[in-house]
C-alpha cells in the first residue's frame, strides 16, 4: 500500500482511500467522540524556540538548522522555549559537533503537508544563509483531515526535493501513530492507527528516494509512551509533553548528527540490533512497526535500516531561552 501511495503521487495518481467505504460513517461518528475527549485541556501555544544554541564552543561559524512541520514540530503543548524539539535538537546537535547551532523553526500549528511549499520558501528566502540540515515532523493532520495520501506525499517529497537542492541535509519525522491517543476508542483507533503507519511507511519512501533519511516516530517511541500516557502528553492529551518531545528528539538526534557526518559509522551492520539492506518499500514497511527505526538511501533500490545508539537529552535542565555558554548534558543509551 505505502509503494502504491508513493507511485501515485510520483505519476500524478488520484487518493488513494485507506479506509474502506463502509467504515466511513462510523469513523466520523468514532471522530465526534474523540473530539470531545480530546479537548477537554487545552495545550498552551508553543513558544519560541529560534536562536543560537550552545556558544560555550565557541564563536565559530554555527551550524544552520531549519525545523518544518505542524504543531509537533512547533512545540505546541510545552510553556518553555528550551523543551520544544527545535530547542532540543539545536542544544544536541552543539554537543555531539562541539559547536554553536543557529535554529530557525517555521513549522506551523495544524499545518498539513500542503503548507510545507510556504515554509520551505520562508526557509530558504535569504540565500546568503542556507540551512545545513533541515527536520521535518508532518502528517498528523493529514490523517485526521482525510488529505489524499497520494497529495500528502507528493508535498513531502518536493520539500525535500526543494531542501536536497538547496544543499541541506534532510531528516524526516514519519507521521506519529494516531492510535496511541488514548480518548480515542475503538474501531477508531485501530483505524488511525493504520492509516497514519501506512502514510508513514509512504513518507519514508518518498523521502529516500529524494536524499533525505526519515526516522519512524510511531508511537512517539515505543514503550516509554505507552507505559507512562500521562507523563508523555500534554494538558490536552494529544499533544506530547516536554517528556515525550525530550524523547522523540532523542531517537533523531542521531540521525541528524549522521546526517552531517558527526556520529560514528561502522563498517559493518549489526545484526544484533536488527540492521540490514532492504528494498526501499520493505525498509519503509519495517521501520513503521519499530519506532526510533532510521531509513536512509543505500544503492538504488535498497535502503539502509539502522538502530543508531540515542543520547538522552536531559529536558529538565533546559532553560526557557537559548543556552548561552552551556550545552544540556548528553547521555548514551543502548
Amino acid at each position: 500500500m505505502a509503494r502504491r501511495i508513493a507511485a501515485g503521487a510520483a505519476y500524478g495518481g488520484g487518493g488513494i482511500g485507506l479506509v474502506g467505504v463502509a467504515a466511513v460513517g462510523l469513523l466520523l461518528a468514532e471522530v465526534q467522540l474523540a473530539k470531545r475527549s480530546v479537548g477537554g485541556g487545552l495545550a498552551p501555544l508553543p513558544p519560541r524556540g529560534d536562536g543560537l544554541y550552545g556558544l560555550a564552543f565557541g564563536r565559530t561559524q554555527p551550524l544552520f538548522l531549519g525545523v518544518l512541520g505542524d504543531s509537533t514540530a512547533a512545540g505546541q503543548g510545552v510553556r518553555r522555549a528550551g523543551q520544544t524539539p527545535a530547542a532540543l535538537l539545536a542544544s544536541g546537535l552543539a554537543a555531539v559537533a562541539e559547536r554553536p547551532v543557529d535554529v530557525v523553526n517555521v513549522a506551523l500549528p495544524g499545518a498539513r503537508s500542503d503548507d510545507l511549499e510556504r515554509q520551505v520558501t520562508l526557509l530558504l528566502s535569504d540565500t546568503s544563509r542556507l540551512p545545513d540540515v533541515c527536520v521535518i515532523m508532518i502528517g498528523a493532520n493529514d490523517v485526521t483531515h482525510r488529505m489524499p495520501p497520494t497529495e500528502s506525499v507528493r508535498h513531502l517529497s518536493s520539500a525535500v526535493r526543494r531542501l536536497r537542492t538547496a544543499g541541506a541535509e534532510v531528516v524526516v519525522g514519519t507521521c506519529p501513530d494516531l492510535g496511541t491517543i488514548e480518548p480515542v476508542y475503538q474501531p477508531l483507533r485501530w483505524l488511525a492507527r493504520r492509516v497514519s503507519r501506512q502514510l508513514a511507511a509512504a513518507q519514508t519512501i518518498v523521502t529516500v528516494e529524494q536524499g533525505g533519511r526519515t526516522v519512524s516516530l510511531g508511537d512517539l517511541l515505543g514503550p516509554e509512551f505507552a507505559a507512562n500516557p500521562r507523563e508523555m502528553f500534554s494538558v490536552d492529551n494529544y499533544h506530547p509533553s516536554a517528556e515525550g518531545y525530550a524523547t522523540a528528539s532523542m531517537a533523531l538526534l542521531p540521525t541528524l548528527c549522521a546526517a552531517l557526518g558527526l556520529w560514528p559509522e561502522a563498517d559493518r551492520l549489526d545484526a544484533a540490533r536488527d540492521e540490514d539492506v532492504l528494498p526501499v518499500a520493505q525498509a519503509a514497511a519495517t521501520a513503521v512497526r519499530e519506532a526510533g527505526t532510521e531509513v536512509t538511501a543505500a544503492r538504488a533500490p535498497w535502503a539502509l535500516l539502522k538502530h543508531r545508539r540515542r543520547r538522552r537529552i536531559r529536558a529538565e535542565h533546559l532553560e526557557d531561552h537559548p543556552p548561552r555558554g552551556t550545552a544540556p548534558a548528553v547521555t548514551e543509551r543502548p
